[in-house]
């Protein structure tokens, strides 16, 4: 899916506030052409004016709510300054070529800057080649592995997203043996938002051993988690939307129908498993979940969802746009945080139910904040 936009420049971004402050401030800190990671970015346009800049957006899809937000963000921002942006897409999850083609359409078209939800490892010697051709490629949502394949990623500390579900979910069982079931993205691409939630979700539950951090499904299928005795029933590639999580969810329950925790990887993913459940005669089965989306914290709100970490999709475009504009008008690159290999966007835990030694907001923090 690929669309073109060119807007004639209006008005100045407006709604970055203290994080774009900080990326320059550190940008500034950092100091000119030795920021970022090197290779490649910010030739193609050189000192022009913001109207002679073009860039490409380019999700993993085009239906889940998240992209489909990000790409409305990204139209708001290119509007706002006066630049030409192509919304593209991959047709699906796992769809690396159609990622491919948009990268190597953006190279032909010597666009200055390329936003991209990195799809696998699969696309990583595409991005290269647009860094080699003088683009800056920002990543968003989606840290590559390795992270210096792009410039910069604009993401949620996906870590952290899952630690914050995993130490909701153990509180709320309250010393009860967990059965836990863990609905992924893929089982056969290493994506780095996949296993940075689940692994982080474990971590959270307090579960020590692990096994590789970066792989998804190797750690014990049973031991101790902070509260007493665990048992993971399995891990289901889903997709990540809501077909893959309604089958994803029969397949563990017809495994072991005392599940009471369930993992998913998004929150189209647990309104699929809670489909399952609720089919199944399932109640007061723990559902977390990673997205902060409208109808998530609806879910949320009225007891579906137990708990969503909220990310937000519209402030990773808009300071990623702000950055390209940044490079090609002024050669300031922006710093990753302190401490990571990301710049960070920020992520709150959503909860109706609030549980000791937990930090969490309340559905109307979560609905003020939302997307979608």
């Amino acid at each position: 899916m690929v669309a073109r936009t060119k807007h004639p420049r209006s008005r100045s971004l407006r709604f970055l506030g203290v994080a774009l402050a900080a990326m320059m401030a550190l940008a500034a800190c950092g100091g000119g052409d030795d920021a970022g990671t090197g290779g490649g970015g910010g030739g193609g346009g050189g000192g022009g004016g913001a109207e002679e800049i073009a860039i490409s957006l380019i999700t993993k899809d085009s239906t889940n709510p998240f992209f489909t937000a990000m790409q409305e963000g990204a139209k708001e921002a290119a509007e706002a300054e006066g630049i030409e942006i192509t919304i593209a897409s991959g047709k699906e999850e796992g769809d690396d070529q159609g990622q491919i083609d948009a990268i190597e359409n953006a190279i032909t078209a010597q666009q200055q800057g390329i936003l991209i939800t990195p799809m696998s490892t699969g696309v990583n010697d595409a991005m290269t080649k647009a860094r080699d051709a003088g683009l800056f490629v920002i990543a968003l949502d989606t840290p590559p592995d390795p992270p210096d394949t792009v410039d910069i990623t604009f993401a949620t500390d996906n870590r952290k997203a899952g630690n914050l579900i995993g130490q909701y979910a153990a509180a709320k069982l309250g010393g009860e043996k967990a059965i836990i079931a863990l609905l992924d993205i893929f089982d056969d691409k290493v994506v780095s938002v996949d296993y940075n939630r689940d692994q982080g979700f474990l971590e959270g539950m307090g579960i020590e051993d692990i096994g590789d951090p970066k792989i998804i499904g190797d750690e014990p299928k049973t031991g101790k988690y902070s509260g007493g005795d665990y048992e993971i029933v399995g891990n289901v590639a889903t997709g990540a939307n809501e077909e893959g999580g309604l089958a994803g969810m029969e397949t563990l329950l017809s495994k072991n129908g005392d599940i009471n925790v369930v993992y998913t990887i998004n929150e189209p993913t647990a309104a699929g498993a809670a489909q399952a459940l609720k089919a199944a005669g399932k109640e007061d089965v723990i559902i977390v979940s990673v997205d902060g989306g409208r109808a998530g914290v609806e879910a949320v709100q009225e007891g579906t969802i137990a708990a969503t970490s909220q990310q937000y999709p519209a402030k990773m475009v808009e300071l990623g746009v702000a950055a390209i504009i940044d490079i090609v008008k002024t050669g300031n690159k922006p710093e990753n945080s302190p401490g990571l290999d990301f710049f960070d966007t920020g992520v709150a835990l959503i909860a109706n139910e609030p549980v000791d030694g937990v930090e969490s907001e309340d559905p109307q923090f979560g609905l003020d904040n939302a997307w979608g």
